[in-house]
């Protein structure tokens, strides 16, 4: 790790420790604020590894990692209305999710690096952003895995409601995980504007 690496690193814990305070404030019936500040992870990873290369991109992803990690011990501890705010499962998908779907965001934007300007972040953080949402969801809420952590209730998630309530009848934790990944996705499109210019300013002054 440098120097030019920090601001990187930075960015990106500060994103995940507002994502982790800003999931537990509700927006609607399907979302919370959080699902607006995670997708900006992929968008750090993106300029990192356009400027800096994949090494630089993972040693970011690592460190936002461990600051995810730090968040959910600490989210274990406080204790809500329900109870932890943070429950093992909860904390395991997070880990998971985040781990496996931004190592994969660098390797399909590092194979993509040639291609059209837009192809590597567009493409790599579609992918890693459905690649998160299905493993955070399951993992987190599916009735399938309640072996996972027997004393952490998900019988609420499990409910049988229509998805976004318009659909068929489905576990609401699937209308969370669309409605998630719809934020995910749309923002993955506006993100290509900014990573634009940033890439362009960034290059232009290491040049």
């Amino acid at each position: 790790m440098t120097r030019a690496h920090l601001p990187f690193i930075l960015a990106m814990a500060a994103i995940v420790v507002a994502s982790n305070i800003l999931v537990q404030i509700l927006l609607g019936d399907w979302l919370t604020w959080g699902a607006f500040t995670y997708p900006l992870a992929f968008l750090v990873n993106d300029i990192t590894n356009r400027v800096h290369g994949a090494k630089a991109a993972r040693q970011v992803v690592i460190a936002g990692f461990v600051t995810g990690l730090a968040c959910s011990l600490i989210g274990t501890q406080i204790v809500g209305e329900f109870g932890p705010l943070v429950s093992f499962r909860v904390a395991l998908a997070s880990a998971t999710a985040f781990l496996v779907a931004q190592l994969l965001d660098v390797f399909v934007f590092d194979r993509l690096r040639a291609a059209a300007w837009w192809r590597a972040p567009a493409i790599s953080t579609v992918l890693g952003a459905t690649t998160d949402t299905v493993l955070f969801f399951t993992i987190a809420f599916s009735g399938w895995l309640t072996l996972l952590d027997p004393a952490s209730d998900v019988s609420w998630a499990n409910e049988g409601v229509p998805l976004l309530g318009h659909g068929p009848i489905l576990p609401l934790w699937m209308s969370l995980a669309t409605a998630d990944w719809c934020v995910k996705i749309g923002l993955a499109a506006i993100a290509l504007v900014p990573f634009r210019l940033i890439v362009r300013r960034m290059t232009t002054s290491f040049a």
